[in-house]
């Protein structure tokens, strides 16, 4: 049994639960018999996560390619379910991410970064701060030194 910061009690098989190496050490400590309290996770992500590992119980996910050779996630070896799965609201993904690193779910987590990363690959500076609503806080001249400073990496 799994609780959520919000209280929800949610009835997990423990082969499902112990994907998470959080849980599982918790289980492997005291049992199955008492819920285990997630105070970092929200119902609605707990309940994604939980989605996650139901599926990948017996079916688990390809190694994704690093770095990313595109921006569809597909055409880096990740599952149509996989694909479909993180392609959420940004907050949502932002949360699952905090909960998959939470409950050291790798596989989960190394997806959610993977759509991120799908999202930031190609983008200039000025249209990834637009993406993420992230402020610009160099002044002209320090940002003129940093694009200076790092002007070797926009070779590759």
């Amino acid at each position: 049994k799994l609780k959520s910061s919000q209280g929800e009690i949610f009835e997990v098989d423990p082969e499902v639960a112990c994907m998470s190496t959080l849980i599982k050490n918790m289980v492997d400590d005291s049992g199955t018999d008492e819920e285990i309290p997630l105070p970092n996770v929200k119902t609605a992500i707990l309940s994604k996560v939980i989605d996650y590992c139901k599926y990948h119980k017996d079916n688990p996910p390809e190694e994704i390619q690093k770095p990313l050779k595109s921006t569809n996630l597909i055409e880096c070896g990740v599952s149509e379910w996989d694909t479909d799965y993180v392609n959420l609201e940004q907050e949502v993904l932002f949360e699952l991410i905090l909960a998959a690193n939470y409950l050291d779910i790798k596989s989960l987590l190394d997806l959610a970064c993977a759509k991120v990363a799908s999202m930031i690959k190609g983008k200039t500076p000025e249209e990834i701060r637009s993406k993420f609503n992230i402020s610009n806080d160099f002044t002209p001249e320090e940002e003129a030194q940093v694009r200076q400073e790092n002007r070797w990496c926009e070779d590759f």
